[in-house]
């Protein structure tokens, strides 16, 4: 049988409370570079109460009013959706498909400046 896939468009993005960098002196920082709450509330500036998780339409209004190109943040959630498929697609023959049963998968996905999705890591019923 095809593989059938249900994909829940109200998802998160999880993000950090410190300035991204790639500078040598910051590589160790955990906080700069890993977005986990157990990292995160360490944070002086983490938000007890949003605990650093957007809903994915809030980030795209952010996107949209930080005037990027609509049509350029429009394509990048579209890219995202297609990383998740292609990413499932590729592995499809040994996923179990049981009629009776599902699978929940968690994706990180990190957007770069271009606003291109990257593919982190795909987690198998991940932790919400």
């Amino acid at each position: 049988a095809p593989l059938s896939v249900y994909m829940y468009r109200s998802g998160f993005a999880r993000l950090s409370h410190a300035r991204f960098s790639m500078d040598a002196a910051d590589l160790s920082d955990v906080q700069i570079h890993l977005t986990n709450v157990a990292i995160q509330k360490h944070n002086e500036n983490y938000d007890e109460k949003r605990g650093g998780k957007w809903e994915l339409h809030s980030l795209k209004q952010y996107l949209l009013a930080k005037d990027h190109d609509p049509d350029k943040v429009h394509r990048l959630f579209w890219e995202i959706q297609d990383v998740i498929l292609y990413s499932l697609m590729a592995v499809q023959k040994v996923i179990i498909q049981d009629k009776h049963c599902f699978e929940l998968y968690g994706y990180d996905i990190m957007i770069s400046d271009d606003l291109k999705p990257w593919l982190i890591e795909e987690n198998a019923s991940p932790s919400l």
